[in-house]
């Protein structure tokens, strides 16, 4: 099994992708599979029609109905025009702030959603906890309708 990462570790990973609205979010979807996976968790995908983009959902507990979602995107607005004095795409700490793309709205609570799976999935959860990560949420939540309809199909 891998190593746990931190909420911020993670959020860390989750800020260097550069997940514009406009562009892929395919490499970031790689990395949250990839690293839910090393710790036993099966994800599944939902494509948008392009093969660009895609949203990822994942289960852990006992398969019954119920229970709670985890659920944000992994778009992000663009940073052209904005005053940006550091790489957007690097998370860094100043203050005891951290800063960089998406870090608040919403890649933050990706990262706490994802630590949260891993740590819930090494308890005896009485109740399902699920993952939802949408696309192009920042233009019109165009993605968040179909990943609902295919979470309905594949969790109890």
């Amino acid at each position: 099994m891998a190593e746990k990462l931190t909420p911020i570790e993670i959020l860390e990973k989750l800020v260097a992708f550069p997940t514009v609205s406009r562009d892929t979010n395919l490499p970031l979807v790689d990395w949250v599979e990839d690293y839910l996976n090393s710790h036993g968790i099966d994800c599944h995908r939902y494509y948008h029609e392009s093969g660009e983009k895609a949203a990822i959902m994942a289960h852990v507990g006992p398969e019954i109905e119920g229970g709670t979602v985890l659920s944000g995107h992994t778009d992000v607005v663009p940073t052209e025009g904005q005053p940006w004095t550091t790489d957007p795409y690097t998370l860094i700490e100043k203050d005891g702030l951290l800063y960089g793309r998406g870090s608040c709205d919403m890649k933050g609570f990706d990262a706490l959603s994802i630590w949260a799976m891993v740590e819930a999935k090494a308890r005896p959860l009485t109740r399902p906890l699920q993952l939802a990560l949408s696309f192009d949420e920042e233009v019109g939540c165009t993605g968040a309708p179909p990943m609902i309809a295919r979470m309905q199909e594949i969790f109890p």
